[in-house]
Order: structure tokens, then C-alpha cells, then sequence
């Protein structure tokens, strides 16, 4: 056993490597969400990656998935255990990035969920009146 000061360049950044590694890959599941690269993300989700995954802003797959308007990637990131109504640091809700951008397909995956229109600051319900999104009204009820 070498005491820590005897550690290798090498060694000592090993984890490092590691962390930057860890780093890439969460930003490719981030980009393949918001791209809607459904392909990739199920690689990976089916490889073992979290669904439930967030970056530093607390937004999820889903919910980037959500507000960039993939719906099939949005299912994906369901089956696989994401949260329907898993808020982000702000407390924002996919189904309120949905209706924010006027997504009707997205917003029916996610009811279809249990997403709560009512839930999140603004809420679903609240997002779709304020930007007039009569269909989302529509499928809230």
C-alpha cells in the first residue's frame, strides 16, 4: 500500500478522468434529449443510465425532452421511470414546459402519465392560459 503522497501522476488523475467521463456522458443524455435523439437515449436508459438524471439546473430528461416538443423521447424517458411530474429548480413541471410551448402531443404523453396539470409555479393549467393554448386547455379539461 503507498501513502498518499506517493500516488502517481497517473493515479491521482484517475479519478479525475473518471468525473470528466461521468461529466461527457450526462451531456450527451442531455443533448439526445432536447435533440429527441430517442435512438441513443434508449441505449443508454437500457444500459442502465438514470431517467431520472438532472443537470444543475434540476431539469430532467423528461423535462427537456418536454419543452423541446419529443414526444417519443418523452415516452422513453417515462417507461423508464421518470417522474411526471418531477419539478425543476424553479418549479417547473414538463407538462407546464408543454403547455408553455404549445406542445399538444408531448402534453397528452405526459397526462396519459399522471401528470397533474395543477401542479408547479407556473402550473400547466396557468402556462396554457397565459399564452392562449386552447388545445392544452382542451386536453387539461
Amino acid at each position: 500500500m503507498t501513502e498518499l503522497g506517493d500516488a502517481t501522476p497517473e493515479a491521482a488523475a484517475a479519478p479525475a478522468a473518471g468525473h470528466d467521463d461521468a461529466v461527457a456522458l450526462a451531456h450527451t443524455l442531455f443533448e439526445a434529449a432536447r435533440e429527441g435523439n430517442t435512438g441513443l437515449l434508449q441505449a443508454y436508459l437500457d444500459a442502465g443510465a438514470p431517467a431520472t438524471l438532472t443537470n444543475a439546473a434540476g431539469d430532467s430528461l423528461l423535462m427537456l425532452a418536454a419543452y423541446h416538443g419529443h414526444a417519443d423521447t418523452v415516452r422513453l424517458v417515462l417507461d423508464h421511470g421518470a417522474d411526471a411530474n418531477a419539478a425543476n429548480d424553479r418549479g417547473q413541471t414538463p407538462l407546464a414546459g408543454a403547455a408553455f410551448k404549445g406542445y399538444t402531443e408531448v402534453a397528452r404523453t405526459l397526462l396519459d402519465a399522471g401528470a397533474d396539470p395543477d401542479a408547479g409555479s407556473p402550473s400547466a393549467r396557468a402556462a396554457a392560459h397565459m399564452f392562449a393554448r386552447q388545445e392544452i386547455l382542451d386536453l387539461l379539461g
